[in-house]
């Protein structure tokens, strides 16, 4: 039907002004914040790389305002973790314009 448009479309997805501001932990062990803990897995650790990307993963998918964003996605870490995220064609869209230098890093 014309004019429907998928969840995807639709849904809004938080991004940060800048990503000089991304000053969330390199290193360690996080636990996502309660509004983020849907899907049950709550503790991460940042020095596994694969745990890392799917932590980052679903800070950018699941977080709805830039604040989360700006407290848990480190840049230096986004960076290095870029070109191995999984992530929604628009999401990796909506970042990699707002940010080209993103995939330069990938």
């Amino acid at each position: 039907m014309p004019g429907l448009r998928s969840y995807e479309e639709r849904r809004p997805y938080a991004l940060p002004d800048t990503l000089a501001e991304l000053a969330g932990p390199v290193s360690g062990h996080v636990v996502l914040p309660r509004e983020l803990q849907w899907t049950g897995r709550t503790h991460y650790d940042l020095d596994d790389p694969s745990d890392a990307a799917v932590f980052y993963e679903r800070i950018l998918v699941d977080a709805v305002r830039a604040d989360d964003i700006v407290r848990l996605v480190n840049i230096d870490l986004l960076r290095l973790l870029w070109s191995r995220l999984y992530l929604p064609v628009r999401v990796r869209r909506l970042w990699e314009s707002r940010f080209p230098d993103l995939t330069a890093a990938a």
